[in-house]
């Protein structure tokens, strides 16, 4: 009888030693934290906190508020009664709200009103798709009218645009002016090729009384997004100067004495998003740095170079509010999930104020995040973060992942993934990479730019460089490498796949780029393909399109492909269409060559439902030991 209970303990030790590690069904069902504001008395800040339920597959979201100084936080049924609303005008007269209006005629009942039941689109002109839904006639505008009274007015009668811009545009695309006699929107007013060319969107001013609308940006032709009026009553928005290139630096603009004032205009790097301070004089805004994103301020008036507030290995998302010194920002790092935190503006020291994960987070052990930095073959220095599995044992051999990041120019830094999440992959026993390679802000324009027009060039050559480093550790079974990435990071997966040089034992594409013809035939967004390839395959005499379609095109080097790949595709991605995913899996499957499609048919770019998120976190691990 001992040694049977000897046996159970034994037993159930083990159990819990295998659960105290962070898990899938733990990953999705964490909370969420939304920053909504400081209360109109200053006392408390508002959020809301979103958690999945996985058993009747939905989220349910609660409101709160929590004392400033920290405490408990309250739940709370309404936010009018704490926050200005943004939709109300200033004078308290009128409210915003946006719905859909029918302008087009594109289906076939639109155009033969004796066939009810027929389903069938008709298109004349590009634009016809976007991210993932079809064009149907229909276009977002902004609306308003008297408090409590039905009768409404839409600002934008009659034309053909959005706003708030498709496919991610929300409430921070429509304003008040401080005295509630304009509305300001952002649209951007093209149509047809145009429209899929150009990322010219504008900030507009409609006048309530005369009914009248003025272009506040005709003469920048790149995007103007986010106004916000200070408390002074100025004007500030981000702005990216070249038509067609959506990574291009994101800049400050403040409006004064009829003038435009680019604040960040010497300044290299990009602003993500900012807040005017109380005062009006200074903004606070939130930008990458080398590797991570944190909190700057700068004045509001020419010639001002940023002040960095914060340092430390975390994402700050956002600033939610302010109340005199203390800022409120929502922060994350890769082994928690976002957080408010309280920042003292002064020498930027952080308290934590939510703690909607703690009970999960005390009672798993966390692997450690750290950071290394690599030679690269051009003589670079480039950071890389490394995920170790918790209680890393160095007198181990662990199997290791290289990480490739999407965007492709977007920041590889201390974000926390409810997907790719890099603690979820160390709790599974995966060593993983993250090189900051040639392409991601945070290390200045050029180190931004370079990728545009060179998809494989250094930009492999840096991943490359960086699983080779980590290979020499004596702790990393160089038997068992592993390549992953979504979107530019599933291109990247597909492209290596042809030239790694028998490096990598599997690979993971989600969303990738594998045949650059068809993708140029097939995306919504034609101004990301014409800038990052340099134009149309057609185009025989451009150079650097040619390079493009020829030389970085993965489906070139399909012959060469040896090793297991599970491909991801969903089937709602028309920036990514699915035939990019159905062409890799049948070149795999017609080779001979370990392969699986994991195919979501109502997903699009990204997985968002919570059961279909579970049995991705399920097959790409299932994939990783079957292949590892």
């Amino acid at each position: 009888m001992k040694q049977i209970f000897v046996f159970l303990l034994a037993f159930v030790a083990s159990i819990v030693t295998a659960q105290d590690v962070m898990t899938p069904e733990q990953l999705i069902q964490l909370k969420k934290v939304s920053g909504k504001g400081i209360s109109k008395d200053g006392k408390f800040v508002v959020f809301s906190s979103s958690q999945y339920n996985l058993e009747n597959n939905s989220s349910e979201t609660k409101y709160y508020k929590i004392p400033l100084k920290g405490g408990e936080a309250e739940e709370i049924s309404s936010l009018e009664k704490l926050l200005q609303q943004s939709q109300i005008s200033p004078n308290g007269k009128y409210e915003l709200f946006t719905k859909p209006v029918k302008l087009q005629k594109v289906t076939g009942q639109d155009f033969y009103s004796d066939v009810p039941e027929s389903d069938v689109k008709i298109y004349t002109s590009l634009n016809y798709r976007h991210w993932d839904e079809w064009q149907e006639g229909q276009f977002n505008h902004v609306f308003y009218k008297k408090v409590g009274e039905e009768n409404a007015i839409d600002i934008m009668p009659n034309e053909a645009f959005d706003s708030p811009t498709k496919p991610f545009g929300g409430p921070e695309d429509y304003i008040w002016n401080p005295d509630g006699t304009e509305i300001l929107y952002v649209s951007k007013k093209l149509s047809g090729t145009d429209y899929a060319v150009s990322t010219n969107t504008d900030i507009y001013a409609y006048n309530l009384k005369t009914q009248k609308t003025r272009n506040l940006t005709p003469e920048n032709k790149g995007y103007d997004t986010s106004p916000a009026f200070s408390n002074k009553g100025e004007l500030a928005w981000l702005q990216m100067k070249r038509d067609g290139y959506e990574s291009d630096k994101n800049d400050i603009i403040i409006s004064r004495d009829g003038k435009h004032i680019n604040l960040t205009t010497n300044w290299d790097g990009t602003v993500n998003n900012f807040k005017w301070s109380e005062n009006g004089k200074t903004i606070y805004f939130v930008a990458p740095v080398k590797g991570t994103v944190q909190l700057f301020e700068i004045k509001a008036k020419a010639n001002q170079k940023p002040k960095q507030i914060t340092e430390g290995q975390f994402d700050i998302q956002s600033v939610v509010g302010q109340n005199k010194r203390d800022l409120v920002v929502a922060r994350q790092d890769m082994n928690h999930a976002t957080e408010l935190y309280v920042v003292n503006s002064k020498n930027g020291k952080m308290r934590q104020l939510t703690h909607q994960n703690k009970d999960v987070y005390d009672n798993i052990k966390l692997g450690k995040i750290e950071k290394r930095m690599t030679t690269t073959t051009d003589g670079k220095e480039m950071l890389s973060w490394v995920a170790y599995p918790p209680n890393f044992d160095k007198n181990k051999k662990y199997p290791t992942i290289l990480y490739c990041q999407g965007g492709p120019q977007g920041a590889l830094s201390q974000f926390y993934s409810f997907r790719w999440n890099f603690q979820l992959m160390a709790a599974q026993g995966y060593i993983v990479i993250a090189p900051n390679r040639r392409g991601m802000p945070g290390y200045g324009v050029e180190w931004n730019e370079q990728i545009s027009k060179d998809y494989g060039g250094q930009n492999m050559e840096d991943y490359l460089a960086a699983i080779d480093y980590i290979a020499q550790e004596s702790y990393v079974d160089n038997e068992r490498l592993a390549c992953i990435g979504a979107s530019y990071g599933g291109y990247s997966a597909f492209y290596l796949a042809g030239n790694h040089d028998n490096r990598f034992k599997s690979f993971i594409a989600h969303d990738g780029i594998f045949n650059w013809n068809s993708m140029y035939g097939t995306t919504e967004e034609m101004f990301f393909v014409n800038w990052d390839l340099g134009g149309a395959y057609w185009e025989k005499n451009n150079e650097a399109a040619q390079k493009a379609y020829n030389e970085f095109n993965p489906i070139n080097y399909v012959q060469n492909w040896n090793t297991p790949i599970l491909i991801i595709q969903g089937g709602l991605d028309f920036r990514v269409p699915i035939g990019q995913g159905l062409e890799a899996f049948q070149a795999a499957q017609l080779q001979g060559i370990k392969s699986k499609l994991l195919y979501f048919p109502e997903e699009n770019h990204w997985v968002l439902n919570g059961q279909n998120s579970l049995v991705w976190q399920r097959e790409f691990y299932k994939w990783l030991k079957e292949t590892l």
